[in-house]
């Protein structure tokens, strides 16, 4: 009861207070890809602690640090146990419904989502294939439109997509800048990690982290395709071609290279931040490590406990 209560706090807090803190610090516009992974571990051990809370209600936590057959053995104890308290089986049953809804909810809005955006995605990327065609200069798909704009589609067919409008109205330099934003897009996968993030927020809507998590990472999958279309490039031409595009957006399916905070992004391009040290870099990534195995430490802290003083036997 205590580990579930702990589990349940900790759910509760870094939910409701993580969006805070991680919102309001500095560093993340620094280092993108990190703080991509700060949101996710931090967002997606708030369902691990859920779901772990119910576990530990319905069997003992030290039975989750032994073997399978420890885990069946303490199920079975449990359930007796439960029956032959009062009120044990319903906390028991409480504890399981818990654990179940958040593994079939998480599961369930998984499959849904990933196989509609998948569709959208076959889709979109056809319809382009039909109606444009394929620049191999520019390892890219045109589409005759006087409205400049340029954005990728993932899926099972990864498609950089520009107007013939962006060819009028940016200049050569720019035009390589925001291909290779867009291929960025495509090459680190960003299609997944919104995924993720989209799926958490479906499964825990009322949890502001989760819909925090969501903006965000719309917000720094941008930065982290900026930060890779410039190395080679220099800030430049990427700002400026986002000043052209900044009118103009991809679809909903799409990542568009001005969708998203252009005049933000425009200024942290010309600014150049320095990136962050080695050796905060090094802090930050204990402590994304620490969010992500927070609650199995919470869950497995008895057993350890128990193990150290020989309540368990070593074999």
């Amino acid at each position: 009861m205590t580990v579930a209560a702990l589990l349940l706090a900790y759910a509760a807090c870094v939910g409701t207070l993580g969006s805070r803190m991680l919102g309001r610090a500095r560093w993340p516009a620094r280092a993108p890809l990190l703080a991509i992974v700060a949101y996710l571990a931090a967002a997606w051990s708030v369902v691990a602690a859920l779901g772990l809370a119910g576990l530990t209600l319905a069997v003992h936590a030290t039975a989750l640090g032994g073997g399978l057959s420890n885990l069946i053995g303490a199920c079975v104890l449990r359930l007796r146990g439960a029956y032959a308290t009062p009120g044990g089986a319903t906390v028991a049953g409480l504890g399981l419904t818990l654990a179940g809804a958040v593994v079939a909810r998480a599961a369930l809005t998984a499959v849904t989502h990933l196989r509609a955006v998948r569709q959208q995605a076959l889709l979109h990327a056809q319809t382009v294939r039909l109606v444009g065609h394929r620049d191999p200069a520019l390892g890219a798909m045109l589409i005759d439109h006087a409205q400049p704009a340029a954005y990728c589609v993932a899926g099972p067919h990864p498609t950089v997509i520009l107007t013939t409008g962006a060819l009028k109205a940016l200049d050569p330099d720019q035009l390589d800048a925001v291909v290779a934003h867009e291929q960025a897009h495509l090459a680190c996968r960003h299609h997944l990690l919104l995924a993720v993030a989209r799926i958490g927020r479906q499964v825990l809507p009322f949890i502001p982290l989760m819909r925090d998590t969501d903006a965000q990472i719309t917000r720094l999958v941008e930065m982290h395709a900026d930060d890779a279309a410039t190395r080679a490039r220099g800030a430049r031409p990427l700002a400026t071609a986002l000043v052209v595009l900044a009118a103009a957006g991809g679809p909903a399916q799409g990542l568009a290279a001005a969708a998203t905070d252009a005049m933000q992004r425009i200024e942290r391009l010309l600014g150049q931040a320095e990136p962050l040290g080695r050796g905060r870099r090094q802090v930050l990534r204990v402590g994304v490590a620490a969010l992500a195995l927070a609650p199995v430490l919470l869950a497995l802290t008895p057993a350890v406990v128990a193990l150290v003083l020989g309540r368990i036997p070593v074999t």
